[in-house]
């Protein structure tokens, strides 16, 4: 597997993983129908805007790494009752 590829399925780097295996799912299942698949897509999008907002706070308050890892996502999404996305 592509060094590339490896960082993206890896769910320290990939806040969305999840969302993304859903959303191509979809389409492999829909015969790439994207209107079928919609709903997947704003859940994907809500959640990059989402992480994309944590991880620019983060870097502003000087927190390193800027992206949090998946045992710190845990406890983000944990304290908030439930997904925000």
């Amino acid at each position: 597997m592509p060094l590339v590829t490896k960082r993206l399925r890896d769910p320290d780097v990939n806040p969305c993983l999840s969302e993304s295996d859903a959303s191509t799912r979809c389409m492999d299942e829909n015969n790439y129908n994207r209107e079928r698949c919609s709903s997947y897509f704003l859940k994907y999008k809500n959640c990059r805007r989402f992480w994309n907002s944590i991880m620019v706070e983060r870097r502003q308050n000087g927190v390193k790494p800027f992206m949090p890892t998946a045992a710190e996502r845990a406890e983000i999404l944990g304290a908030m009752g439930n997904i925000p996305y």
